[in-house]
């Protein structure tokens, strides 16, 4: 059964981590793991300065660069019931240079959602609009999953 548009939104929203996939010129579908926060129609995914990488230039961001098409995948699994299940997939365009005014409000949320971004430790936050939202849940009932 599809959520409603507001459910979608607020799985979406309260979701703490999902996989982002961009599109790489080479090999296609390019996925990774990420944690991210909504505001305002848009995402935004950190480029953080805690865990290590050789660059801060990662792969993804290179991809949204040659083609700013992207989608987030957000799911929740619960092995014992699987009236519980559900999953939000919002399709994103990055918004690159236009992202000014909205960083901050999202680097706002990040700090607040995850203890490990205290001080906004970013060297830079990845701002994508949301063109399209779509779902899926098991439940029957608006009730069962508690979202």
């Amino acid at each position: 059964m599809a959520p409603p548009d507001e459910r979608a939104w607020r799985r979406l929203a309260d979701g703490d981590h999902a996989v982002l996939a961009t599109v790489h010129p080479a090999r296609g579908v390019d996925a990774v793991p990420v944690v991210y926060a909504v505001h305002d129609g848009h995402v935004g995914i950190p480029i953080d300065l805690i865990k290590p990488k050789s660059s801060t230039r990662l792969q993804r961001e290179r991809n949204l660069a040659a083609d700013p098409r992207a989608t987030l995948l957000v799911e929740h699994w619960d092995a014992d019931d699987w009236t519980r299940l559900w999953w939000v997939r919002a399709e994103l365009r990055w918004v690159g240079e236009d992202a000014a005014g909205r960083e901050d409000a999202l680097a706002e949320l990040l700090e607040q959602r995850y203890a490990q971004y205290a001080g906004r430790p970013f060297a830079r936050i990845l701002v994508l609009r949301v063109v399209r939202l779509t779902g899926w849940s098991a439940a029957v009932s608006p009730d069962v999953d508690g979202a």
